[in-house]
Parts: structure tokens; sequence; C-alpha cells
């Protein structure tokens, strides 16, 4: 079979290790990086200023989205009951901002494609001498600045610095402005819609409900009847938002807690609280009626509604804010009051003192 003849291929001569052959170093030679294709913008400079000023054009369309989401946030203004009108807003909004940020990403694409170097290049990685690193950073800084041709396309450069101070704002006014008001802070959130005698309705219909209407193991989402007499429809959904609340009836004997002078805030059973989570304010809406729990599905805490909804499970800070309910003369359920401590996340009481204690942090 010859000196060869065991079959094992690493043996046989056939396979080429590294470190063998004629380069000594390789089993096959480094073919090296392939040869470099001229752009068209390389070679003329005609072709690069038309890149230059393709390049410009998408900055400037950048540019001019900005401004198209300024008009239509600022001359339009307020569009509370005109639909026609915040359709109009809202499309130059999205607009303004799409064509802000995708003037941006196309123009740095474009640029980078014609104008800016493409050689493949492969440097070999030396340790920084500290006395040397400062000169071979400002050495990069200026490579980069070079290569990028910043120095000497001054119309590029102008209108991308112009794109790129604007594109930020309209993020900027948006979040800065998603509260108008200037006593934002834990007082708006204290006081609701919710007063006594206001009727428990249902939503959107706005039907009153009776007690009866409620069978043990039921639960239901309601708000208050006079938040229907608010016309302005901005306001309207932020007093909706702090107001809405869940109804749920059990049998008495399972309400295991009654603190003093809680005793009258139920009915037969009947008990009702804010439907808006101390963690971070997601609608708790999910009721376990055998357990008696309450979950929220953003973070799952949990509330007890037998134990004054307590709780007992995940990072929400304090229970959930009781409505106190009773029936009126025809048995329609009502508030007795509004709620007595704030409703929301915990961080609304944070700094608050409050000289007659109806609520703690």
């Amino acid at each position: 079979m010859g000196e060869h003849g065991n079959g094992d291929p690493k043996d046989s001569g056939a396979v080429i290790k590294a470190g063998e052959g004629e380069s000594g170093k390789y089993a096959i030679d480094n073919p090296g990086l392939p040869p470099h294709r001229p752009r068209l913008a390389d070679e003329s400079e005609k072709v690069a200023k038309g890149a230059e000023r393709v390049v410009s054009v998408l900055f400037l369309l950048s540019i001019i989205g900005t401004v198209v989401f300024f008009v239509g946030y600022f001359a339009i203004g307020q569009t509370e009951g005109d639909l026609q009108l915040l359709r109009v807003q809202n499309t130059l909004l999205g607009v303004g901002v799409a064509f802000a940020m995708l003037g941006i990403g196309l123009g740095v694409v474009h640029w980078a494609k014609t104008l800016m170097p493409d050689h493949e290049m492969v440097e070999d990685r030396k340790p920084l001498r500290k006395e040397t690193e400062r000169e071979e950073a400002e050495t990069i800084i200026n490579d980069v600045l070079d290569e990028s041709q910043i120095k000497r396309r001054p119309l590029l450069r102008n209108t991308m610095i112009g794109a790129a101070l604007l594109a930020p704002l309209p993020f900027i006014v948006t979040l800065r402005d998603l509260d108008r008001s200037e006593d934002f802070g834990v007082e708006r959130m204290r006081h609701s819609m919710w007063d006594e005698g206001v009727h428990l309705v249902r939503d959107p219909s706005g039907t009153r409900i009776r007690a009866s209407d409620l069978t043990v193991g039921t639960a239901m989402h309601v708000i208050p009847e006079n938040l229907r007499t608010i016309s302005s429809h901005g306001e309207r959904l932020s007093e909706k938002a702090k107001a809405v609340t869940l109804v749920m009836r059990m049998n008495p004997e399972d309400i295991e807690t009654v603190s003093e002078g809680r005793e009258n805030w139920s009915h037969d059973g009947i008990i009702a609280c804010s439907k808006v989570c101390t963690h971070v304010g997601c609608p708790v809406a999910l009721y376990e009626r055998h357990t008696h729990h309450l979950l929220c599905p953003c973070h799952q805490s949990t509330f007890d509604a037998a134990n004054e909804f307590k709780v007992v499970f995940g990072p929400a800070g304090r229970p959930l804010p009781q409505l106190p309910i009773t029936v009126d003369e025809e048995g329609y359920l009502i508030a007795r009051s509004d709620f007595t401590e704030p409703v929301g996340p915990t961080y609304w009481e944070r700094g608050n003192t409050d000289p007659e204690g109806d609520y703690a942090s």
C-alpha cells in the first residue's frame, strides 16, 4: 500500500498543513485585499458635486420636515372638538417627524456611499504609548475629518448641522408639552369628579346601575355620571382618567377587613375602587372572583378586594383607593364622597404634607 497506505488523509500528503509548503506560513497564501474599484465620484469632480447636492437636498428635506412639524403643532393650535382639524394636525405632525428623520438617515447613507473613502484596509493593532496617545488621537480625528470631506464641502457640512440641530426639537417639544398645566402635582390627582350623590354609570352608555343589577362575582367598569357634563373633550378625558372605577360584588361575609370609619363604604357586598394601579398607573382590569384578587396586567401587582384592596403581590406601593358608595332611594348606586386619597402611582404623594392626615404615603 506504500508509504501512505493507511488511508489517513493527514498522512496521505493530500492535505497541506499551516506552516508547511513553500510559504512556510499558510496552507494557502493570503490573497490580500481585492483591487479597489473607483467610483464615478472618485474620478469626476462633477459627479462628486452632484452627489454633494443630493446629500444637501436630503438634509434640507429633514429641515423642511421639522418646520412642517412645528407648523402643525403651533399654527393649528388646539383642536378640541374639531375632528377634521385634528386629522390635519396629526398628519402634519406625523409627516413632519418622518421626513425630519428620513432626510438625515438617507443623507448620511448617501454621503457614505458616494463621497467618503471606500478603500478597504487592514490596520495592525498597536499598543498605545502614553506619551503618544494624544498625538495619535488627534491624528485619527483629523483623518476622519479629511475622509468625511467636511472641510472641503461647506454646503454639505452646513446643511447637515442645520438638520441635526432641528431634528430633535419635535421630540423635545412633544415630551415637554405632555402636560401644559402649572399645577401638575399631587393636588391634581387628589380630587376627581366623584362627589356625594354622584351616580355610578356604565361607560360609555351612561346608564345608571342598580344594586340589584350586580350578582355575586360580577365586576364592572364605571364612571361618574357628572363626567358627561364637561364639554371640553380634553378635560373630559383627563377627568375620566382619574375617575375610572371598578365595582364588584361578593358575599358580604367574604369581606374580611373593614377599618374604622369605613363601615358604610360598601353596600350589601358591593365595593368599589380606583382602576388606576398605584405602581405606574396602568389600568387594573382583571378580577378573580374566587380569590377576590385584582390583577394589574402591566407588572402583575395584585390587590385583595376582600381586605380593602391591599397589595398582596407585585411592585405596587400601596392599596388601591376605595370609593365610598351607597344607594339612593330608587336603588341606584351612588358615591358617598370622592376618593379620600390621591389616585394613581404612589409617587404622587411624595413630598406632600396634609394637615388633615386623610391619606398617608
